[in-house]
């Protein structure tokens, strides 16, 4: 039983984007909330009629004064008094696009403009639903990637870009099948990150187009050609769609656009949220090996029980909520491009969650930035446990005896170091034995490797990654 109705706050709110997380994804607010849907609305309504207006094929409309466009372009400057006036209205039709026509027509008749009075039935004027809503979505959805989404990415990316600079040369040991490896540089493998996650931006979000379909109920103009049979509608919607609202043209489509560029725009984020999803938990492991130092911040607490825990709950906050984020986008996916014949309601309930994905992606990478500024590399404790597996060097050593003909050195490495411990003079001392196959500088050159050192050109790569990714944005480089 309710004992009491709450009012929305942060406390109360029912989605914790909304809620405890609030102040991080406010940015998205303008886009993906109820406001943000009405006020684009609006604006595709306003801007069909100025269409309209400039269009010299419909007699019965004439071209707008400077009075009268600025009129309309002053009713496209939606307030939240606006938003909620719809609402009011929303409330009798139950019709939510319907209700953002008569507050337009509202707004026209309290104008004052009798040429701009004369248009009010123009409002929604051969329009579906439909056209009005996929061209909305699409601007927020345009809105929010080019502005808040991207603009994200671009900081997690460069934040890991420098992070690879300033360690490129810190040695580190690698580890496949959790199994000590070939060394690294730790600035090499934060390298490869942001190399990865500026590709899949590059080929991905960023390529995206975002379409919109403008032809009526069932996407043939049937309407539209009884009213004015001598316009060439798909050239003027083609022309409203992307001159006047800056989207791409879906020239062919049911009742709805048929959301395919949204599910391709899901699997791109997605694909850069597994990537950096990925980091995590290979960061998370770096700090649980003491690898890496957690920064301790004053007055924090680790733990209602153990005082000294100093957590890695950034890089956990991160991944959970790229997990979350994912989940959302794999179901637009697949969901979003299917639709009965013509078309169902069933995309409407999911298209007001896209900020849901979008919101707890915001999270993650404010996590994952915020997790990064807390670490501090222990290159120490890199060094000394690379002291620890000379039998790294079991790599360098076959490749050069295969290189100057020696008889099984694959095999005799092999039994020098599997399984065995391995330390510096004993590796050094098998080296030496060497000497009869090899010419004094291929044996000095094997005597002077360790495992700091034997690090290829991990440092160049590292220190490389930031120009690299510059080319990529500029489109020099895939």
């Amino acid at each position: 039983m309710l004992l009491q109705s709450l009012p929305l706050s942060s406390l109360t709110a029912v989605s914790p984007i909304d809620g405890r997380y609030g102040s991080k994804t406010e940015s998205l607010r303008e886009y993906f909330s109820e406001y943000g849907l009405i006020k684009s609305r609006i604006k595709v309504e306003v801007e069909w009629l100025r269409h309209m207006a400039a269009c010299e094929g419909m007699a019965e409309i004439h071209k707008l004064s400077p009075e009268a466009d600025a009129a309309l372009g002053k009713i496209a400057e939606v307030t939240l008094q606006d938003a909620e006036n719809v609402k009011k209205i929303e409330a009798t039709t139950n019709h939510d696009v319907k209700a953002v026509e008569y507050h337009i027509k509202q707004k026209i008749a309290a104008s004052g403009i009798p040429e701009l009075q004369k248009l009010a039935e123009f409002t929604h004027f051969a329009c579906t639903s439909e056209d009005i809503n996929n061209l909305s979505y699409a601007l927020m959805l345009k809105g929010a990637v080019t502005k808040v989404i991207i603009p994200s990415m671009h900081k997690v990316i460069d934040t890991l870009a420098l992070l690879a600079i300033s360690n490129a040369d810190v040695p580190m040991l690698s580890r496949t099948h959790g199994q000590p490896a070939t060394p690294t540089t730790f600035g090499k493998e934060v390298a490869n990150v942001a190399y990865r996650l500026q590709g899949q931006l590059t080929r991905g979000t960023s390529a995206v187009k975002f379409f919109g379909k403008f032809n009526g109920a069932v996407g043939n103009f049937n309407a539209h050609v009884v009213a004015y049979p001598h316009i060439d509608w798909p050239t003027l919607a083609r022309e409203f769609v992307e001159d006047r609202l800056g989207l791409t043209y879906q020239p062919y489509s049911t009742q709805i656009e048929c959301h395919d560029f949204i599910a391709e725009l899901s699997d791109s984020v997605s694909r850069f949220n597994t990537i950096l999803l990925d980091f995590d938990q290979d960061i998370w492991t770096y700090i649980s090996r003491d690898m890496l130092k957690l920064k301790p911040v004053k007055d924090e607490v680790g733990s209602s029980t153990m005082p000294h825990k100093v957590n890695p709950i950034d890089f956990e906050n991160s991944e959970g909520n790229l997990g979350l984020a994912n989940a959302v986008f794999k179901f637009f996916s697949s969901k979003l491009p299917v639709s009965r014949m013509q078309r169902d309601l069933t995309d409407s309930t999911v298209l007001r969650n896209l900020g849901v994905a979008f919101g707890h992606s915001i999270l993650a990478y404010e996590s994952t930035l915020k997790g990064l500024s807390k670490i501090a590399v222990d290159d120490a404790a890199m060094k000394a446990e690379l002291e620890r597996n000379w039998m790294v060097l079991a790599e360098p050593i076959q490749t050069v005896l295969r290189m100057v003909g020696a008889e099984n050195p694959y095999e005799t490495l092999k039994e020098l170091t599997r399984g065995q411990t391995v330390d510096r003079e004993k590796m050094q001392t098998f080296v030496k034995s060497l000497a009869p196959q090899l010419s004094e500088a291929q044996l000095q050159a094997l005597l002077a490797l360790t495992p700091q050192n034997y690090i290829g050109i991990a440092p160049r790569l590292a220190t490389e990654v930031f120009q690299v990714i510059a080319d990529m944005r500029a489109g020099k480089a895939q």
